[in-house]
């Protein structure tokens, strides 16, 4: 899965792109945006892959975006779809995923998007991505304990320190998919690799103990059965 965010500062443009991606089975909208300096605050808060962005904009040109995502680093590939053709030696110092000129046809849009999942094939899927404002990390996934979300606050607590990050559990629930992580309360997802034992908490809940952490957890009877019959049965 694909995870995008769209900027463009028209109307008519933002909402093309919009179709051309929504039902695409492969492909997830993250956020979809006329304002380029929303997308700036998004792009370090949200978990994409690839930012599909006009380039002349107000106030933040999407060269300003793609510029911020090369240097620093991250872990977004790009694509301007454009009406301007002077930008594209410098998009290509920035490496730029692709550069489409409008009007463009969906099946143009897709074989720039194809070209990522190409690249992604046979990735390290051994490390989560973490991001919060300033700084990126790459953890190994299996280190970590168990994720808290507390407010608008998320931490991931494993066994070299903790980390916090704005990114929700939703968020993380689906990096983590496939591995052994489960869900087990609203606020917790636990790494059934470091669980001890659980104790009964309150009538519909249990206090989750693990290895090497004097913290705990909590999870609900409903997602204890589900445990249960999933890894020990």
């Amino acid at each position: 899965m694909i995870k995008v965010g769209i900027v463009d500062d028209q109307k008519y443009d933002l909402e093309k792109l919009q179709i051309s991606l929504e039902n695409e089975q492969d492909i997830h909208i993250v956020f979809s945006t006329n304002n380029s300096e929303e997308a700036y605050k998004l792009i370090k808060e949200k978990n994409i892959d690839l930012l599909i962005t006009d380039i002349e904009m107000p106030n933040l040109s999407g060269y300003e975006l793609a510029d911020f995502i090369h240097s620093y680093a991250m872990d977004i590939k790009v694509i301007f779809v454009t009406g301007h053709s002077g930008y594209a030696v410098h998009a290509f110092e920035l490496d730029v995923l692709d550069y489409i000129m409008k009007p463009y046809s969906k099946e143009r849009l897709l074989r720039g998007i194809n070209r990522l999942q190409k690249s992604t094939e046979g990735l390290d899927k051994t490390k989560l991505v973490l991001k919060n404002k300033s700084e990126i990390f790459f953890i190994d996934k299996k280190k970590i304990i168990y994720i808290e979300r507390t407010g608008r606050s998320t931490t991931i607590y494993t066994d070299e320190g903790e980390y916090s990050t704005y990114q929700t559990l939703n968020e993380l629930e689906e990096e983590l998919s496939g591995s052994h992580f489960v869900r087990s309360h609203r606020g917790f997802i636990i790494n059934i690799h470091f669980v001890k034992n659980f104790s009964l908490y309150t009538k519909n809940s249990y206090v989750v103990h693990f290895q090497g952490s004097k913290n705990t957890a909590i999870i609900t009877k409903t997602h204890l059965d589900k445990l249960q019959d999933q890894f020990y049965n």
